[in-house]
């Protein structure tokens, strides 16, 4: 356990039953036709405050760096990526979501001819990163103020990339900033680029494509290219969790 009093943390095994809570066939619907879904109170206003607040501890060991995005043409904002062990909310919704979406992304990679299938445990697929020198903890918490923005982007971080990620808003939009809209756009082959917003709450998740998603054409599937953003903060402040299912180099 580690010595930091980690936030709106429930038993261990409370985090498997909140996911399954979900509904997950839904959920895998929303995936295999737009590439993203609302997992809706994911978390609860406690447990979003909680996180939030761990911002201000900047530095280790809770987090690993601090990335101010304006110095690298990212946007405008800051994160800071978590380092190991995580805390405790964060490491139970990473094994947690997993397996529900781990069956998703081995369809994905059948139906788009990519040989690599994902294991059933997220420690044996975390393995797999660690062998191939993927070692850095990629969660992260985001931080934006008044006119910050994140630009359009895609998580890769190295060669082993888990197909789907999942993003929770731990703010309340109209309350504690207003703007600042999740943004998925696509890109379909000899088509102009497709963006959808997507509404979501305090507490709710979206899980969505990190990279590409097949979609069934006329001549068969093919991978449509994904990246996600978030637009311009008008008021206030606004934090959310990002969790990524593989490491980084």
């Amino acid at each position: 356990m580690s010595a930091l009093p980690h936030p709106a943390r429930p038993d261990a095994t409370a985090w498997p039953a909140r996911v399954a809570a979900i509904d997950w066939a839904q959920a895998a619907d929303d995936l295999h036709t737009q590439g993203h879904a609302v997992l809706p109170q994911l978390l609860d206003a406690a447990q979003c405050a909680a996180l939030a607040s761990l911002y201000g501890r900047a530095g280790p060991p809770l987090f690993r760096s601090r990335v101010v995005m304006q110095r690298h043409g990212f946007g405008l904002g800051e994160y800071q990526y978590f380092s190991y062990p995580l805390p405790d909310a964060v490491a139970g919704l990473r094994d947690a979501l997993y397996p529900q979406l781990q069956p998703i992304a081995n369809h994905w990679n059948a139906a788009m001819g990519i040989d690599v299938r994902f294991p059933a445990r997220h420690a044996d697929f975390i393995a797999r990163c660690h062998a191939a020198g993927q070692l850095r903890p990629t969660p992260l918490l985001l931080q934006y103020g008044p006119g910050d923005y994140n630009c359009l982007h895609q998580d890769l971080y190295g060669e082993h990339v888990f197909p789907l990620q999942v993003a929770i808003l731990l703010s309340e939009p109209g309350r504690d900033f207003t703007g600042g809209e999740f943004v998925l756009t696509e890109q379909r082959p000899r088509m102009q680029s497709r963006a959808e917003v997507v509404p979501l709450r305090q507490g709710d998740a979206v899980a969505f494509a990190v990279h590409h998603r097949p979609v069934q054409g006329t001549r068969g599937t093919y991978r449509v290219n994904m990246r996600h953003g978030v637009s311009r903060v008008r008021s206030g402040q606004r934090h959310t969790v990002g969790i990524i299912f593989h490491d980084a180099q």
